[in-house]
């Protein structure tokens, strides 16, 4: 098929240039919050007292139970990241919960999946500190 003279003029207006940056465009869909905090005041029944409480003991539990899944045995690695993802979801620390499950499964295969899934926990954890202490302080 052979386009008309004024199809072809038509048809370069209106074609994007090659030299438009598509990265710049914000995403359609807003990124999920480190903690939900909308789950977070529907389990506290939206009691900020108690919702500090709890963050802080999230806080302190999951560094403890990092620490421990250093010196412990795969067995004993999936054992603790099983209650790191139930205290990770009960505050709606989504990609908490995600990590810790992805260390659950990895710890029966080899040694540098876990360790890869460890690492991706230990990165999850350290952002859901920060945005505990960013929530803290902007209460």
């Amino acid at each position: 098929m052979k386009l008309s003279t004024d199809a072809v003029d038509r048809t370069s207006a209106t074609a994007p240039s090659a030299t438009l940056d598509h990265t710049v465009a914000p995403p359609l869909v807003p990124a999920d919050p480190i903690i939900d905090t909308d789950h977070l005041a529907r389990m506290t029944l939206g009691e900020e007292r108690l919702e500090r409480e709890v963050l802080q003991l999230f806080e302190y539990q999951a560094g403890i139970l990092l620490g421990r899944m250093a010196n412990e045995p795969p067995k004993g690695v999936a054992a603790l990241a099983h209650t790191l993802t139930g205290s990770a979801r009960g505050i709606g620390a989504w990609r908490v919960a995600a990590a810790a499950e992805a260390v659950e499964s990895a710890a029966t295969a080899p040694a540098p999946v876990l360790t890869g899934a460890m690492d991706r926990l230990a990165a999850a954890v350290t952002e859901a500190q920060v945005a505990i202490a960013e929530l803290s302080r902007a209460r």
